[in-house]
């Protein structure tokens, strides 16, 4: 019967150096995490209706294709496939992180009042806004391209404009935060038509629009 021998130190520490190693290799990349809402510009200046009465905006929830109602980033690899990005996510569900970024970029632009979730008051008009993305297509050193559609209903007197419009800008780069970026401009610039929309509301040129 044999005796047990322990293994020389220098056994061990190759051993427990080698499964170190393996386990690196195994371990996946940390999970980036994005938002659609830009900084904030340090002296920028308030939205035009902001020296006139304060406007109350509600933006309701976005609607997505199902394809991008999810938190991961979605991007073109060529012309027939799209890849959904594990690692690489917004910080909530795209389309809710889509309702923010508009919310934050019109209110913004006019000096207004996001009600939607604590309620205008009683005597006060509002502007509720329901925004559809009827297509999103995003490829890495490509472009950004969105096609939206909106509607701004006045609370007090049913008085509606109904808009859409197609936004392009260029990915700057081959990485991920590159496309994030040209989202980012592409929202603003939306959110931007939004506000112009309330404010031909607000002064009575309400109706249809297009761009």
């Amino acid at each position: 019967m044999s005796k047990y021998q322990p293994l020389p130190l220098k056994t061990l520490a190759a051993g427990a150096l080698a499964a170190a190693l393996l386990s690196a290799c195994g371990s996946s990349p940390p999970t980036q995490f994005y938002t659609l809402s830009a900084p904030l510009k340090a002296g920028t200046p308030a939205g035009t209706a902001s020296q006139g009465p304060q406007i109350y905006i509600e933006m309701m929830p976005v609607a997505v294709p199902d394809r991008l109602a999810r938190p991961q980033l979605v991007v073109r690899s060529d012309a027939t496939r799209v890849e959904v990005l594990e690692q690489d996510r917004w910080s909530a569900p795209f389309n809710n992180e889509l309702r923010d970024a508009l919310a934050s970029g019109v209110t913004s632009q006019l000096g207004a009042i996001d009600v939607s979730r604590t309620g205008r008051p009683a005597d006060q008009a509002s502007y509720r806004i329901n925004v559809e993305l009827r297509t999103y297509d995003a490829a890495r050193s490509g472009q950004v391209e969105a096609a939206f559609a909106w509607t701004i209903t006045r609370s007090d007197d049913r008085r509606s404009a109904a808009c859409r419009l197609t936004v392009a800008e260029p990915v700057a780069g081959a990485a991920n935060a590159d496309v994030v970026l040209a989202t980012q401009k592409v929202v603003a610039r939306v959110a931007q038509a939004i506000a112009n929309c309330v404010l031909a509301l607000q002064t009575g040129q309400g109706g249809p629009c297009s761009s």
